[in-house]
C-alpha cells in the first residue's frame, strides 16, 4: 500500500524532542553570496542584501563572552565572509576561547577584496567546512555554476599550503550534497565512511589535496530544494520517501538538540532549516526568543522543546544528516 500522507514528526518519535545543554551557536550572517547554488536552502545569491547589523553584531559579541557553555561558534550564510560582522565575530569568538567554524563555498577567495581569507582563517585557527558536492567537475558545476569546481580545487590547494588538512590545529572538512532528484527514483546520501575514502583517494591522486573529514548532508525540502521539488511535482513524494527511511537511532544525536541558530536580525531558532522556514524557537509559554532575550535572562535554558516539521525527516533518514554529517 502506497503511503499518501506524512505522519507528523512528533507523532513518529512519540514524545517531545527535548533540548539538551546548548553548546553550539550557529549564526547566519546574511543572504549575500557570490554564488546562487540550485540546492541552497538559504536561497542566497549575489542580488540578496540582507545581512547582520552593527547592533546585532555587538549583542552577539557580548553573548560570546557571557556564556562559557557555548563551545562552538558556527558561521554560515550566504557566504558568511561577505556579510557584515564576519571578522569581528571570528576574532571575538577566538578571544573568548571558542572553536570557530566557517561554512565556506571556497570560491569567495577569488572575489575581489576577499583574498585575505585563507591567511585570516589560518591565523585564527578557524575550522573550514567547505562545500564540494562531488569530486567530479561536471557534477559540481551543474549544481553550483560554471568554473566553481576549478576555483574550489585552487582554494583547497591554497589552504593545504597554509597547513590545512595537515596541522592538527587547522581542520579542513568537505561537505557532500547529492544532486537534486529529477524523478521519483529517490536515494539517500552514500555511506559517509566509504565516500570519504573515495574523495580522499581521488583528490590526492589528481590534485595532491588532503583534508580531514567528509560530511554527507541530505537535501532537505527547504529553500531552493523545495522550489525545485515543487516544480517537478516531487515535493510530497520526496517527503514520503524520507519518512519511509526514518531511523529512530538518529534522534539522540540531532544537531537541533544542543545548538541554537540565530538569524541576521537576532531571532532564535532550533536549527538553520527552521530558520529558513520561519519556525522560531519558543519557550514553554510559547514566546519567541531573540539574542537580546537570552542576554537579559542570563540563561540558555529558556527552550525546553525543539520545534519540528515534516522536513525533520530529512535529518533522521538513513544514517541521519546534520551540519557535521551522518549521525549514526
Amino acid at each position: 500500500m502506497i503511503q499518501t500522507e506524512i505522519t507528523p514528526f512528533l507523532e513518529k518519535i512519540s514524545s517531545p524532542l527535548t533540548k539538551k545543554e546548548i553548546n553550539v551557536l550557529q549564526i547566519n550572517l546574511g543572504k549575500r553570496c557570490n554564488l546562487a547554488c540550485n540546492h541552497c536552502h538559504v536561497e542566497a545569491g549575489p542580488q540578496r542584501t540582507e545581512e547582520l547589523s552593527l547592533e546585532i553584531c555587538l549583542e552577539l559579541i557580548d553573548f560570546l563572552f557571557k556564556f562559557p557553555e557555548i563551545k562552538i561558534v558556527d558561521l554560515t550564510g550566504g557566504a558568511p565572509e561577505m556579510n557584515y560582522g564576519f571578522k569581528p565575530l571570528v576574532e571575538a569568538a577566538r578571544l573568548a576561547g571558542k572553536q570557530v567554524i566557517v561554512r565556506s563555498n571556497l570560491t569567495i577567495f577569488f572575489v575581489e577584496s576577499f583574498g585575505y581569507l585563507p591567511e585570516f582563517f589560518a591565523k585564527n585557527q578557524v575550522r573550514v567546512v567547505a562545500s564540494l558536492p562531488c569530486y567530479l567537475a561536471d557534477n559540481v558545476d551543474k549544481m553550483r555554476g560554471n568554473g566553481v569546481f576549478d576555483d574550489s580545487i585552487k582554494a583547497l590547494q591554497w589552504l593545504n599550503k597554509l597547513g590545512y588538512g595537515k596541522d592538527p590545529n587547522l581542520i579542513l572538512d568537505l561537505v557532500y550534497n547529492p544532486q537534486l532528484p529529477k524523478d521519483d527514483k529517490f536515494s539517500l546520501t552514500p555511506e559517509q565512511t566509504n565516500l570519504e575514502i573515495a574523495y580522499k583517494t581521488f583528490l590526492q591522486e589528481h590534485f595532491d589535496i588532503v583534508f580531514n573529514n567528509l560530511f554527507t548532508i541530505t537535501n532537505l525540502p527547504v529553500g531552493r530544494t523545495k522550489l525545485h521539488l515543487e516544480r517537478k511535482k516531487l515535493y510530497s513524494s520526496y517527503l514520503q520517501f524520507l519518512e519511509s527511511q526514518f531511523n529512530p537511532d538518529t534522534v539522540e544525536n540531532l544537531m537541533c538538540r544542543d545548538e541554537i541558530s540565530v538569524d541576521y536580525l537576532g531571532n532564535l531558532y532550533d536549527c538553520d532549516f527552521n530558520q529558513m522556514m520561519n519556525l522560531p524557537a519558543k519557550t514553554k509559554n510559547g514566546k519567541t526568543l531573540t539574542i537580546s532575550t537570552l542576554l537579559k535572562a542570563g540563561s540558555l535554558d529558556l527552550i525546553s522543546e525543539v520545534q519540528t516539521s515534516d522536513y525533520c525527516y530529512g535529518c533522521t533518514a538513513g544514517c541521519g544528516s546534520s551540519c557535521g554529517g551522518a549521525l549514526v
